[in-house]
């Protein structure tokens, strides 16, 4: 418990601190935000057991040939998944989340792959399982997510982090649609935090263990401790990326860092990994803000 209230304390004063370097340099913030999405893309897909590379999903997001074939699906979930972050980014503080917009977000995604379940949630004969957790009836989706919006909405005073973590956990768990449960899951957890003033988030494929291992607790306890440290972790990292920029840090990878500073490099990425240094992962790559004294 001690863990996830520093993680709470730890965002609030990164939140504080972003705001304050962000006067002025709405162009700067644009530019991060359009340079992460191929690595937004790649990860999540990748959970979702995508085969392509983080180079290959920037190749085909830039139009670029690839050195190997590639389905046809894989592109279009690629390309498809780019146009849902980037509506989000440019569009979530225009309309609060409805399930009219997730029913968008969906038909986005599933554009050109699966046309026939596209923007609809599951109907009847439509049962999901993923893994040994069998989806609620399709007759009950809507008024599940109608619940779920509605707590999320009544906890307004509750920490961004708790409301993310359960609400994704609900959401995953109710699976509404026959197929990019996932996908959609993770972008509506950034559509709320843009809304609420809070910078994206990206759900790495290196947490995938814990990622899963979170909604097997939340399965059997109904509890959303795992998913709260997911989440808040993902926060403070994009935190950390977004201030070395603003502040004008000199950006250095954790080795260079270990080496100029005479450090253990393996203790420093255990430290970000627990994120107890203002560290961040870019393109799989630890990097840190080294400030001037």
């Amino acid at each position: 418990m001690a863990k996830i209230l520093n993680v709470f304390k730890s965002v609030d004063s990164l939140r504080a601190r972003y705001y304050k370097a962000s006067i002025g340099k709405d162009a700067l913030i644009k530019l991060i935000a359009e340079a992460e999405v191929a690595e937004q893309v790649y990860n999540s897909n990748d959970i979702e057991n995508s085969t392509l590379s983080l180079e290959e999903t920037e190749k085909i997001l830039l139009k670029i040939d690839l050195d190997r074939f590639i389905t046809e699906r894989e592109i279009f979930e690629a390309k498809n998944l780019a146009r849902v972050v980037s509506y989000i980014n440019t569009k979530a503080k225009e309309q609060e989340l409805t399930l009219e917009i997730i029913l968008l977000l969906h038909k986005i995604l599933l554009s050109n792959i699966r046309d026939d379940i596209a923007g609809r949630f599951r109907k009847d004969g439509e049962w999901v399982r993923v893994a040994n957790h069998i989806a609620p009836d399709p007759k009950e989706v809507v008024g599940k997510l109608e619940k779920m919006l509605a707590g999320y909405n009544a906890n307004s005073s509750e920490n961004i982090i708790k409301r993310i973590a359960l609400l994704h956990l609900v959401f995953e768990h109710t699976h509404p649609f026959v197929d990019g449960n996932g996908r959609i899951g993770r972008v509506i957890n950034n559509y709320l935090l843009i809304r609420e003033g809070f910078v994206p988030v990206n759900i790495k494929f290196i947490d995938r263990k814990m990622y899963y291992e979170a909604f097997k607790e939340f399965g059997e306890k109904g509890t959303a401790k795992i998913m709260e440290e997911i989440v808040g972790k993902a926060l403070t990292n994009s935190y950390h990326k977004r201030l070395a920029y603003l502040e004008g840090a000199h950006i250095m990878t954790l080795a260079e860092y270990a080496k100029k500073h005479k450090l253990a490099h393996s203790n420093l990425i255990n430290k970000a990994n627990r994120q107890t240094i203002e560290a961040f992962l870019e393109k799989g790559v630890w990097k840190i803000g080294a400030y001037k004294p």
